[in-house]
């Protein structure tokens, strides 16, 4: 099989520079692992270098109370060196994660199934990046070069979420749903996207030569793959920790609660400080509810491309998860350019791109007035939080509309470049 020279390239490239960061500031790390933008209580590598210490001494990781993260983590970790002794091996393993990740979108980019699918094909499908452009604007974004240095367990989440996404396009649905399962199981919100991806899974394979017979027992078959494939995990899990409820408490009880209120980059910290007692749970009910409310609709209107869904779905839970940070942002991001063929229809990009790089970098300045100079509070930096969420809102909004402009140009191919307004 031929090298592709241009992939070679931009993976060596990547690959280097991350190395090369290592090597000229080696404290770079330890600062990137300890920002709040980079590392949440359910991604930090510090709760996870907590949990190992207490794992290679056969006491329960959980038993601290400090690790959150799932247990599966532990022995893959335990193989490698102490990392604040000899980092250099995390480093590599790290970088070696971000690859792999590229390797999965260079796969979706060349499928074609952002442009054209079974039941869609965009009007400007000609307007597109090749694979390795794709991947080289992964590879070298910002957000994803700090989450790899940051050591951020958010990585393996990606992983699992780019390989079913690479395994649906490419008609494998079984891996697909087993890919899902594993991120699944890293953090919970994944889960709902299982109805877009079973769709998109549908609709390769009724390309193929052999369609499935039925929508309805289509994706009851695959829920059942999916899971399946988690209780494996977890039966792996309690074989690793032992005490199952321990487990389930400590990780998705601890997701789904929202105890520990440490400030990120979303909207629920400093909502949930300020919130009496009494509202707390229907308060958190509903905004679980508000995350979970964009599949159905989404999944319903844009029926015909599935993987617009996913990548929206993404963006959204980037914004309203409970604990995000930008290695949410940054699998967004690597979507994105997917759509090229959607970036002339696109009216705000100028205003959230402006406010994206507003929030970026003003946020860890905001962020230091509040905790070490002590010249401001928590306003100062859940105000530049709202500028984040903000500008990816309007990034959101502004695709969904120009895939909703692409699709009705394709019903109305004589209004194709002319001004529509809804009266």
């Amino acid at each position: 099989m031929p090298v592709d020279r241009r992939q070679a390239a931009v993976f060596v490239g990547a690959f280097a520079l991350r190395l090369l960061l290592l090597v000229l500031f080696p404290s770079l790390p330890d600062l990137l692992t300890g920002r709040v933008e980079v590392s949440t209580p359910v991604s930090s590598f510090k709760r996870l270098q907590e949990g190992l210490f207490l794992y290679t001494r056969n006491v329960s990781p959980y038993d601290g109370g400090v690790f959150h993260q799932a247990p599966l983590l532990l022995p893959i970790f335990a193989l490698l060196p102490n990392a604040r002794e000899f980092p250099l091996p995390t480093a590599l393993f790290y970088s070696l994660i971000d690859l792999i990740n590229a390797n999965a979108l260079i796969t979706i980019s060349d499928s074609g199934q952002a442009v054209s699918g079974r039941l869609f094909s965009a009007l400007r499908k000609h307007i597109r990046w090749d694979g390795v452009s794709v991947a080289a604007w992964f590879l070298f974004n910002p957000f994803t070069i700090a989450t790899c240095l940051g050591r951020s367990t958010g990585v393996f989440t990606t992983t699992g979420i780019l390989y079913a996404l690479s395994n649906a396009v490419g008609g494998n649905s079984l891996n697909a749903m087993l890919s899902l399962g594993f991120a699944s199981y890293l953090s919970i919100y994944p889960a709902l996207l299982f109805i877009p991806l079973v769709l998109l899974c549908y609709d390769r394979r009724a390309q193929g030569p052999k369609p499935p017979s039925g929508v309805a027992i289509f994706a009851v078959q695959h829920l059942a793959i999916f899971l399946l494939s988690i209780a494996g995990l977890l039966g792996i899990s309690c074989l690793i920790v032992g005490d199952f409820s321990q487990f389930i408490s400590a990780t998705y009880g601890f997701q789904l609660l929202v105890p520990d209120l440490t400030p990120n980059v979303g909207l629920w910290w400093y909502f949930f400080i300020e919130m009496f007692d009494s509202f707390r749970e229907f308060f958190l009910g509903v905004f679980w509810l508000h995350l979970a409310a964009y599949v159905g609709g989404l999944t319903v209107r844009l029926r015909r491309q599935p993987l617009f869904v996913i990548t929206s779905l993404l963006g959204i839970f980037a914004v309203f998860k409970p604990y995000p940070s930008i290695s949410d942002a940054s699998l967004y991001f690597a979507l994105l350019p997917l759509y090229r063929h959607l970036f002339p229809l696109m009216r705000y990009t100028f205003f959230a791109v402006s406010a994206l790089l507003y929030a970026t970098l003003l946020g860890p300045a905001f962020y230091h007035l509040w905790i070490y100079a002590g010249s401001g509070n928590a306003n100062f930096f859940y105000a530049i939080t709202l500028v984040w969420s903000l500008g990816l809102s309007i990034l959101l909004a502004d695709t969904i509309f120009a895939v909703l402009r692409d699709e009705w140009e394709q019903e109305n191919p004589e209004m194709r470049g002319k001004e529509a307004r809804q009266v």
